[in-house]
């Protein structure tokens, strides 16, 4: 058996397991038991989620609101979805590993090999080219943080649902690094990954931050249009059709002002009547949030052109959406209706949003994290 290390704890989270229970358990009970317009937790058919990846200092606890949302009562299998920071890839890669370890206990996370080996023959063809899953060494999947970060929190909620199974019996993984992608590319990746997605035994985990701002990330695209006052980041957007108002909010992503932003110069400060930089921050983050909620793989794309928004998992959610629309156009009805109303399958609704900072020059920086669910 091979193992991946838990190559990050010790400097990106605590690599004392009973420290890391603690602080998990804790961020998870931070989570209110009922979330307000959608109900008691976890969501019922909530196969899917969008987490962050940053030290748990910074995003631990906003992903708690992630995972108190995902329902693995049936999951037989896990996916984690995750980008490449480090090597450049443009298609997707698989590990060469069999199991992944946490400090949570002695005994690593398995990985589901026959998924793994049945994606590897899959192929897909864009532009005349074929193209196909790839492999990373463990050396690259232990450098790369994203899919890590995700770990402890998968497993305390395994240990918790399954207190009397060994590691070796829980659901296993299959982490799938996606590069670099360009549309044409996540669409067709989407269409290989549409039948695991339709799979009601199939959970997924896709790991994201958001917005990365700043001159030491280079990019500082500020909006002198956004709202001042920022909205509330209790107010966001989701799948959640309840009435004319909350649709028409989900159309942020097609405000024609969004692309009409300019990059501030490292001793630029906006005007004393214009919004502050952390509330240009969050207008162009609810854009995009927006433009997921929407389900189109073609909105998410349209607002990451229009704002330039430094998702680092763009790729990694363009892949899922792409995918749940290949599912969505062989299924009949994919609606269900909850105590909450109509709630449309495959719709993320955003349940948390946190930035590390409120910047208000070029000098500064910040990252933003969020969480969502979705019901498949």
């Amino acid at each position: 058996m091979s193992i991946r290390d838990a190559y990050h704890a010790g400097s990106w989270y605590s690599s004392s397991g009973p420290t890391l229970t603690a602080q998990i358990d804790q961020w998870l009970a931070d989570v209110p038991d009922e979330l307000p317009g959608i109900g008691k937790t976890p969501i019922p058919g909530a196969r899917v989620v969008i987490s962050p990846h940053a030290g748990y200092a910074y995003s631990g606890p906003c992903a708690a609101w992630a995972y108190r949302s995902l329902d693995l009562s049936k999951a037989k299998r896990i996916f984690i979805l995750h980008p490449s920071h480090h090597v450049s890839l443009s298609t997707l890669a698989l590990p060469s590993v069999t199991a992944y370890s946490t400090p949570l206990s002695a005994f690593p996370l398995p990985l589901d090999l026959s998924t793994i080996q049945r994606l590897l023959t899959l192929t897909t063809v864009v532009s005349n080219r074929t193209l196909k899953f790839t492999t990373m060494s463990q050396s690259v999947d232990e450098a790369e943080h994203s899919a890590e970060m995700q770990l402890p929190y998968l497993h305390r909620l395994l240990q918790r649902q399954y207190p009397d199974r060994p590691e070796s019996d829980y659901p296993p993984l299959v982490p799938i690094m996606v590069g670099s992608t360009n549309p044409a590319t996540e669409s067709a990746f989407g269409k290989l990954l549409a039948p695991y997605i339709a799979d009601p035994e199939n959970a997924f985990v896709i790991s994201s931050d958001f917005c990365h701002w700043g001159s030491r990330f280079g990019y500082t695209y500020y909006l002198p249009s956004a709202p001042s006052p920022a909205l509330p980041p209790t107010s966001l957007p989701n799948g959640v059709i309840s009435s004319p108002a909350d649709n028409a909010a989900t159309q942020l992503h097609d405000d024609p002002n969004l692309a009409q932003g300019s990059a501030l110069g490292s001793r630029d400060k906006p005007a004393r009547n214009e919004p502050a930089v952390h509330e240009s921050i969050a207008h162009m983050d609810r854009a995009c949030m927006c433009a997921i909620a929407t389900g189109k793989h073609a909105a998410l794309l349209k607002a990451l052109k229009d704002t330039g928004n430094t998702i680092c998992g763009r790729h990694p959610i363009g892949v899922f959406m792409a995918g749940w629309e290949e599912v969505e156009s062989n299924q009949q009805n994919a609606s269900e209706v909850g105590e909450s109303g109509a709630v449309e399958k495959g719709r993320f609704k955003f349940v948390r949003y946190e930035r590390s900072s409120d910047v208000v020059s070029a000098r500064d920086s910040s990252v933003s994290y969020v969480s969502a669910f979705a019901v498949l």
